[in-house]
């Protein structure tokens, strides 16, 4: 699991950390998280024209996984208001394993190890002390990053076991869950009009193609995460992903310029050390 896989989830971490800065790079999150939405959704209707349907068994979980993905994108973006990258990143994507950990042992009973106990221990410590270091970290900022990291074990969780119900389709069923993505724009046209929606077409053409792009990145890191849940203990391969938490902090320092204390660059650590433990 470690070796050739591992490698790859690791990518996929990257990746993921480079779309979220991508994310919280753009002043409007949520028209930038739409338009990745719907570079998304596009790539997945051409995937799934192209590929037989997953098998019956995995259907209900495709349904249940694109909607708390569309949750997951607006708490995201509402994270992204009230905190700074190194801070809502490390707490959304590090509270899950230990989420993901205990609901793959609930539904899918998988063991927990000591090793693992050890690991959710360091992630649960180093997210205490980032939620708790700095005075500009609001309850409200900290509860709607741990929300996120909510609806990303609910999903990473109900897709281990759809994955695996597919009749050997993961790609299929990544791309049937993403058609749910189409989703954000219809949100946006109801809640802001179509006429925000498309003039930035015109007004910044790059800061769209940026966030298409983002989408793009997106979707392969999940597909990646997606394929690897297949024969990968759930709580593993999380836990490989979201050592994603470092990326971030260091794109957070190099190219949003954003201020990381020692005490941050220390809780970080300690929970991308606990994921690597819930990954051995």
């Amino acid at each position: 699991m470690l070796s050739y896989t591992g490698g790859v989830v690791l990518f996929a971490a990257l990746l993921h950390a480079s779309w979220n800065a991508m994310l919280h790079g753009n002043r409007d999150r949520f028209l930038s998280m739409t338009w990745m939405s719907i570079a998304i959704a596009a790539v997945a209707t051409l995937v799934v024209a192209f590929n037989p349907w997953p098998a019956r068994a995995s259907w209900p979980y495709i349904v249940a996984s694109g909607l708390v993905h569309v949750v997951y994108n607006v708490s995201l973006v509402r994270s992204y208001r009230r905190n700074d990258l190194a801070m809502a990143y490390p707490i959304a994507r590090g509270s899950s394993p230990l989420l993901v950990t205990l609901g793959a042992a609930l539904f899918a009973h998988e063991a927990i190890g000591r090793l693992h106990f050890l690991g959710i221990a360091m992630i649960s410590g180093g997210i205490i002390a980032i939620a708790l270091q700095g005075r500009h970290v609001s309850r409200a900022g900290a509860l709607a990053a741990l929300t996120t990291g909510v609806t990303i074990a609910l999903y990473t969780v109900i897709d281990g076991i759809g994955v695996r119900l597919s009749g050997g389709q993961p790609f299929a069923y990544t791309a049937w869950m993403f058609l749910f993505y189409w989703l954000m724009p219809i949100l946006f046209v109801a809640l802001r009009g179509f006429s925000p929606l498309w003039t930035p077409l015109r007004a910044a053409p790059l800061s769209v193609g940026a966030s298409l792009g983002g989408g793009l990145v997106s979707i392969a890191a999940y597909g990646i995460v997606i394929w690897a849940l297949q024969s990968g203990a759930m709580g593993t391969v999380s836990a490989l992903r979201e050592t994603s938490v470092v990326f971030a902090v260091l794109i957070g320092r190099m190219f949003l310029r954003e201020t990381v204390r020692a005490t941050r660059w220390l809780a970080c650590f300690v929970v991308a050390a606990g994921a690597v433990c819930l990954g051995l």
